[in-house]
Parts: C-alpha cells; structure tokens; sequence
C-alpha cells in the first residue's frame, strides 16, 4: 500500500535522462493526487520540452516505480501550461 508520504520519495528516485536530475528537483512535477481509499494515483507534470524524446521513457519509469508498491491505477497526465521554467538553482546546476 502507497502512503501519500512516499510519492516524492519515489519521485526524487526518477531522473531526467539527459539532464542526470531528478524531476522534483527539476520542477517537472506540478501536482500530485492520491486517493488513499481507492488507491489511484494521478500525477500533473510536463517536460522540460514539448518535444521531449524522452517523455515517454519518463512516464514509463514513473508507472514502474509506482507498481513495484503495488499501486496500478496510477495517470500521469503531461501538461504545457504553464510551461516549464528551470529554477535559479537549477538554473545554477546546469550552468546557464
């Protein structure tokens, strides 16, 4: 059973392939929700591109990370509004 605490954990764990960082600490992640009851998951986030190659490969891990807790019912619905903008740290760890 997932625990609302355990989502950013999770996604803390999943990194942007060609950026080496994860998407938290990206900003990639707008929203999540959780409903503890019916045990479903839905996850608003976006990429740091639209066309983003690896999108899929992300939405993927994402789904994989969640069912090795055991939780199947889990949406991640990939938004571009507003879009992504890197944050001064980010910014920093990237050099630019």
């Amino acid at each position: 059973m997932v625990i609302t605490q355990e989502i950013e954990e999770v996604l803390k764990n999943i990194y942007d392939p060609e950026l080496g960082i994860d998407l938290i600490t990206l900003g990639l992640i707008y929203d999540t929700d959780f409903n503890e009851s019916a045990q479903t998951l839905v996850i608003k986030m976006t990429f740091t591109t639209p066309l983003c190659p690896y999108g899929p490969q992300i939405v993927g891990e994402i789904k994989t990370a969640f069912r090795k807790l055991g939780l199947e019912d889990v949406k991640v619905d990939v938004v571009f509004d507003p879009p992504w903008e890197p944050s001064l740290e980010v910014r920093a760890m990237l050099g630019v």
